[in-house]
């Protein structure tokens, strides 16, 4: 039986039955107790209040991982205010995108992204509160509020939380990006299997159980770190439960991954769990472990990821450097969780297989179930907990969260073979989406931004391997002449358009994409001639 409960509620049970014990350590800078971040929760809910937000508004958090992330996801979501989590990487234009999709009344950001601020609430054309946190001594915007004045607000006084949602942006499935708004307490009952089993506890079934398992001498004692951005499932996921579980979360200060000082926290820090986004993080950490000496991460347990190229050789690696670590790979998606997990224990247990979760089932062409039939092909689909649609979108929603004999399904667009003993073998993503590094970038997006350039004709997007990034984004563009066409400054000026991450690391520059009649791409061609013709970037 599932669990009913709320995070809010159970953290402020869990902060009342044991005050004293750490819940947020920001590295070099502060650490807050559970009741020091229960009452700086209900602090933040009163400032969010004052600004006249109420239950149903929505505040997006615009910020690399800090203290305050979380301390403002926390206080919305314990009054039923919406935190509409954004990408900190993200231009002003897409940001004003977003804000104005979302129907944001509010937005927290870093005083490092206050450039970027200021240009999309001018985009966006309408009043919206600013809350600025000081990561940097870049002053205050104008209008803007200081977040750390928090701290000079009475807490609200504790009412048992209504269920409330918070949005997560999605590209992978739907395009352009669409808020997928979960419950919050529907979030709690889909995440207590994987938070409380990796953890080797039994599921409570009451809030009173959970607080038991969180609290005592037989608590799991879990210190996590998120290297990964919180905007991600995953990482929001590690650190809300470690929370819910009575952990520690660890929060390293600065908006730059530096892998040295990520692999010295992990062995000062005592951390047992950490979030990555595959190799793209992974290896970093190896080489700096390797750079600094470190023969051995004891205390570290679990590893997890999910939406990236997370390599067997780099698992081998990890596994050796940590003799009671358990990697847990995540076949996941923003509108479903994960529908299948590779979980290793030891080198002897690569190549890693996916495993189907409960709940996850393969659809043929006719949308009949063949996850039971080895070698049959099929789409992915998740009939578990999932959010309740696309925010703002019903046509995306209806297209999405489909209806089959008589039971919701969510299509993530992933095709896989059917193995033997519930497992999988992943084929590719039916949709035309790239991930590179875990992010998704949608083709179309990017196309129009490189059409947006003086003298290009035409052209395509698409992603190519990279043993780092899993895909990097490649483009194929069409000019009148190729010789002389200035390939940095285009890739330049997309960047300056759309977020860094989004740009063509290799272009082919060419007279004609030679599309046929009805205008298709012979891609596989395009694929080719960019990797031996194309220009790395």
């Amino acid at each position: 039986m599932a669990m009913e409960g709320h995070y809010a509620d159970i953290w402020h049970r869990i902060a009342l039955a044991e005050p004293d014990r750490p819940a947020v350590v920001t590295v070099g800078e502060s650490t807050l107790s559970r009741a020091e971040f229960d009452e700086a929760c209900a602090r933040v809910a009163a400032l969010l209040g004052e600004l006249g937000l109420r239950r149903g508004d929505k505040v997006a958090i615009l910020s690399h991982n800090r203290p305050e992330w979380l301390l403002a996801f926390a206080g919305a979501i314990r009054v039923g205010i919406v935190p509409v989590a954004l990408n900190f990487r993200y231009r002003a234009r897409e940001v004003a995108e977003l804000l104005d999709d979302s129907d944001c009344a509010a937005v927290v950001f870093a005083s490092s992204l206050s450039p970027v601020v200021a240009e999309a609430v001018a985009l966006l054309g309408r009043p919206i509160a600013l809350l600025q946190l000081r990561d940097t001594e870049a002053p205050l915007l104008p209008d803007a509020l200081d977040f750390a004045a928090y701290a000079e607000r009475a807490p609200l006084p504790y009412a048992d939380p209504h269920d409330g949602e918070f949005f997560i942006y999605t590209g992978g499935t739907t395009g352009a990006p669409k808020a997928a708004m979960w419950g919050v307490r529907q979030m709690l009952a889909m995440q207590a299997y994987n938070a409380y089993l990796t953890a080797g506890l039994p599921v409570p079934e009451t809030p009173e159980e959970a607080v038991a398992a969180a609290t005592g001498g037989e608590a799991p004692g879990i210190v996590a770190l998120a290297l990964s951005p919180y905007m991600h499932g995953t990482a929001l996921t590690t650190v809300i439960n470690a929370l819910l579980l009575g952990g520690t979360v660890v929060v390293l200060p600065t908006a730059r991954f530096d892998a040295e000082r990520a692999v010295r926290t992990i062995i000062d820090a005592g951390v047992t769990r950490v979030a990555v986004a595959g190799d793209a993080i992974a290896l970093p950490l190896l080489e700096a472990a390797e750079s600094l000496g470190v023969e051995a991460l004891p205390e570290l347990a679990s590893v997890l990821s999910s939406g990236m190229r997370f390599s067997d050789a780099t698992k081998a690696r990890l596994h050796a450097l940590a003799p009671r670590l358990v990697i847990t790979d995540l076949l996941a998606s923003t509108e479903g969780g994960a529908v299948a997990l590779g979980i290793t224990r030891s080198v002897a247990e690569l190549p890693a297989r996916f495993r189907l979760t409960p709940g996850t089932v393969v659809l043929d062409d006719r949308d009949a179930e063949v996850q039971g039939i080895p070698g049959a092909v099929g789409r992915i689909a998740f009939t578990g907990g999932m959010p309740k649609g696309y925010y703002g979108a019903p046509e995306k929603t209806a297209e999405n969260f489909v209806e089959i004999r008589g039971k919701r399904h969510i299509i993530p667009g992933d095709l896989v073979r059917v193995e033997e003993e519930g497992c999988i073998e992943l084929l590719g993503r039916g949709a035309a989406v790239v991930n590179t590094g875990g992010e998704k970038v949608y083709p179309s997006e990017v196309e129009e931004a490189i059409m947006r350039y003086p003298g290009v004709n035409d052209a395509v997007v698409f992603g190519q391997p990279d043993p780092r990034w899993g895909e990097v984004v490649a483009a194929a563009i069409a000019v009148d002449d190729p010789e002389r066409f200035p390939v940095p400054e285009l890739v330049a000026r997309v960047g300056e358009e759309i977020a860094g991450y989004k740009k063509p690391r290799r272009v082919l520059v060419t007279r004609d994409l030679e599309r046929s009649g009805s205008g298709k791409i012979d891609l596989a061609r395009i694929r080719r001639r960019a990797e031996t013709e194309g220009v790395a970037l």
